[in-house]
């Protein structure tokens, strides 16, 4: 377990240690109350109204004193304890590192160690890095040297990822920049201020400082360029949204369309309320409060989805860092648009089989619940014949008990003739036709949802789909 302490859990443990009584838990502190007790450091219960309380446990005010936990301490005590002896287990050299790393499979894992047997460790690592003992066409890599677990391993080379390639953006806009880029230069027409085309169709959509426009429609260049060279489509999409046009960028690789635009960044200092916010605030106390901080472009560029927001991270973005420009990482964008798209292919194709499969279930359900109410209407028909038969065969037998009783001859002759009429062997017989077969019919043997998919039955009862309108090869 974790048992460090983020800054709301130790100022929660503060306020429940320095209570005179048990602590009166608010709803606010239920989660942050919840940590601390995972961690064994309060204790909860309830008050006499009801109310949930917490009171610190001895470990909690050794986390206070210390600024650890018992645990940790005990922990690190037991590690210095039994660091000489683990040191002296660590390999002398690289050539046994190297050995150990190859027996453990090419990854080696020490779990968090002391101090010396550490420091054993990463002069065999230095030893084996800086001597040629590392076999050629490998990487011998390491992370933990300072704490925690370190974890060593051997690393192929030819294995690791290619390079992603580098999109090169021009010094200067060419003279006959792509088409995009042109009508959105010729939309920013002479505004001095800011540059906001977002709203407008066929180019590309841009929210940043004027003096940024050059460096971002060089950028949209030559990401457009490479995009199209690729073989991917870049085209722009309006649509109707809440009865108005939207307009996006999409590079569309296949069937699927990733809209972008470059907007920039901004940075975040508290806010100074200004004098008028201030009277305001004098004049109307339930007036709302100015806000906390204020945000203000600061010339960092950014290329992401539109649809991004603080709830909602874009799967694919890139901007200026503090290490590398938005320039260095177009390649990487456009290698994640990439994998995006083989991803959202294999999940439609998954879906699609996925369909074919309920569609084929489905038909093939109610293949065998046609053959069912076809089994059961023959039942019927037959329980029907055997039950006539045994009936003209006893009215038969009834006329001639009642010829020997001296019954009027009129009633008998009638009998028999009644009993002939009703007599199923009296005619040839056939097998009966299927009855009809409208989905209300076959609610008895087909317990699914009848309209899900076209009925493949016709008003005679045959089916009269074809397999292909089916998803199935005749199943």
């Amino acid at each position: 377990m974790k048992y460090s302490l983020s800054d709301k859990q130790l100022e929660l443990l503060k306020q429940v240690a320095a209570a005179s009584k048990a602590f009166g838990v608010q709803g606010a502190h239920s989660g942050v109350l919840w940590a601390l007790e995972q961690r064994t450091l309060v204790k909860t219960g309830y008050g006499a109204a009801g109310r949930r309380t917490a009171v610190v446990t001895a470990d909690g005010r050794f986390y206070l004193k210390h600024g650890k936990h018992p645990k940790e301490a005990e922990a690190q005590k037991q590690r210095l304890k039994d660091d000489p002896a683990q040191a002296a287990l660590a390999p002398a050299d690289g050539p046994a590192l190297l050995v150990r790393v190859r027996e453990a499979g090419g990854t080696l894992t020490v779990p968090d160690c002391g101090p010396k047997t550490r420091a054993r460790w990463r002069a065999a690592y230095y030893h084996a890095l800086h001597h040629g003992h590392v076999p050629n066409g490998c990487k011998l890599q390491v992370n933990g040297r300072d704490k925690g677990d370190m974890v060593l391993k051997v690393v192929d080379e030819a294995a690791e990822p290619p390079a992603v390639p580098a999109v090169e953006v021009p010094d200067e806009l060419p003279r006959k920049p792509h088409p995009l880029v042109a009508r959105t230069l010729k939309e920013l027409g002479r505004s001095k201020t800011t540059a906001d085309t977002r709203d407008v169709p066929d180019v590309v959509p841009m929210n940043i400082s004027r003096h940024l426009t050059d460096r971002a429609l060089r950028i949209a260049h030559a990401l457009i360029t490479e995009a199209e060279r690729r073989g991917w489509e870049v085209t722009t999409d309006s649509s109707p949204h809440r009865g108005e046009a939207t307009h996006q960028l999409v590079i569309r690789i296949g069937a699927h369309d990733y809209p972008w635009q470059i907007t920039e960044l901004t940075s975040k200092a508290p806010h100074e309320p200004t004098p008028q916010e201030l009277r305001n605030l004098e004049k109307n106390p339930w007036a709302p409060k100015p806000p906390k901080y204020d945000h203000h472009p600061d010339g960092r560029l950014r290329i992401a989805s539109p649809h991004q927001s603080s709830y909602y991270t874009s799967p694919y973005s890139c901007a200026d860092g503090a290490r590398r420009k938005l320039e260095d990482r177009l390649g990487h964008l456009l290698r994640d648009l990439d994998q995006l798209a083989v991803n959202a292919e294999q999940q439609r194709i998954a879906k699609e089989q996925e369909e074919a499969a309920r569609r084929r279930n489905w038909y093939k359900a109610l293949r065998q619940a046609r053959a069912a109410q076809i089994t059961q209407h023959r039942g019927a028909v037959l329980t029907a014949q055997v039950e006539r038969w045994r009936l003209a065969e006893d009215i038969r037998a009834f006329c001639s008990a009642a010829r020997q009783a001296d019954v009027a001859a009129d009633w008998t002759q009638w009998a028999e003739q009644y009993a002939a009429s009703i007599d199923p062997l009296a005619d040839a017989l056939a097998v009966p036709a299927d009855p009809p077969a409208p989905p209300h019919d076959l609610h008895d043997c087909f317990r699914g949802d009848t309209y899900a998919y076209p009925w493949p039955f016709g008003k005679d009862g045959q089916w009269n789909l074809a397999d292909d309108a089916m998803g199935t090869t005749g199943d």
